[in-house]
């Protein structure tokens, strides 16, 4: 990260309208009540709006609607007593913005081509350009490390195994054998890639007879793994996840799951073994698919709910028995809280008859 960015800069790259200063030099991000001069705030949650005013920060990314609480003259900047103080960058999706800038601020040490000498590599391996192999790393017979990719102290990638460009495996990282990863994708530490899945045959004779995983796990590009996230090999075919998904801390996602694109599972969710998830989907914290289940795209489910049944229409489901639309769970949860009342009045009514 350099010393600083201007706002004329930065406006450029999110393609905002800027009021203010445009030579104004922007050093690091902080949210409007902690930042301080030569720092970029946000406000995307309208319940921060009362923080702008009183706000320290030099600018901060906002929607037109708040420019009145900035400026009295949009057209000139002129500020007034009582407004945020400092310059206003002014966009239609103030949260997306500020995602777009934070690389910029990124401060994660510089990645520089190299390979340790504690490193073990196949011979038979094949390792792309301007890699980074970090200290204790294994990379196994046929494995192929892509161009730009960093393989993080101590991680594993197992035989057969494909890492494509510019992908970022994150210390202590287990990859097996016969995964196929894309490009752009990041692995966050104490994830496993291509472990067992839970397949067992039970015997008659109260034993179990393990049932050998020789699938394999595809991974699209551009996908994002939390730290301690599991992904299972798949029994005979392959376990697939779809392109742009991004995955939390903490999810297991069991044998033969198939994740579509772009979804997005919150820590803790799950899904057991052939579950299948559409395109689009979210899986709110804790939420979990059953085995053998189809969830269509486009549907959220919301924290702890359970889908015990294929969801064949979008939408929004929560817990329940069974599981509900969100809006018809909602309505049984406040019938819930009534029914003590209801019962009393419903015993009163009895009395009198």
């Amino acid at each position: 990260m350099r010393a600083g960015y201007s706002l004329a800069e930065i406006a450029a790259h999110l393609g905002a309208e800027l009021c203010g200063d445009g030579e104004l030099r922007v050093t690091g991000l902080s949210t409007l009540q902690d930042a301080g001069p030569g720092q970029l705030a946000f406000l995307a949650n309208e319940k921060y709006a009362s923080q702008l005013r009183s706000s320290d920060a030099a600018a901060v990314i906002i929607a037109a609607k708040h420019l009145p609480e900035c400026v009295s003259d949009p057209v000139s900047g002129e500020l007034q007593s009582g407004r945020f103080k400092g310059a206003v960058l002014i966009l239609d999706n103030p949260y997306l913005g500020y995602a777009q800038i934070s690389k910029w601020f990124d401060r994660s040490p510089p990645l520089i081509p190299s390979v340790h000498g504690s490193a073990v590599i196949a011979d038979s391996a094949t390792i792309g350009a301007d890699v980074v192999i970090a200290a204790n790393v294994v990379v196994e017979d046929h494995a192929i490390i892509g161009s730009g990719c960093y393989l993080g102290a101590g991680s594993y990638i197992g035989a057969r195994s494909h890492i494509g460009d510019d992908s970022r495996i994150s210390p202590n990282v287990s990859i097996y054998h016969d995964v196929m990863i894309g490009r752009h994708v990041t692995i966050h530490s104490g994830s496993v890639i291509g472990a067992d899945g839970f397949g067992f045959a039970p015997d008659g004779s109260g034993k179990w007879q393990k049932i050998y995983q020789i699938g394999g796990v595809d991974i699209g590009d551009n996908v994002e793994i939390g730290a301690c996230t599991t992904v299972d090999r798949g029994a005979l075919g392959d376990t697939r996840i779809g392109n742009g998904v991004i995955i939390d801390n903490h999810v297991q996602i069991a044998h033969n799951v198939v994740i579509g694109d772009n979804c997005a599972l919150a820590a803790y969710s799950g899904l057991a073994g052939s579950a299948t998830l559409g395109n689009n989907c979210i899986l709110a914290g804790d939420a979990c698919v059953v085995g053998h289940v189809h969830v269509c795209d486009n549907v959220q489910v919301t924290a702890r709910g359970l889908v015990t049944k294929s969801i064949t229409e979008p939408g929004s489901y929560s817990s329940g028995t069974p599981l509900m639309k969100s809006r018809d769970w909602r309505k049984n949860a406040v019938r819930i809280t009534q029914l003590d009342s209801i019962a009393r009045r419903l015993k009163t009514l009895e009395k009198k008859t």
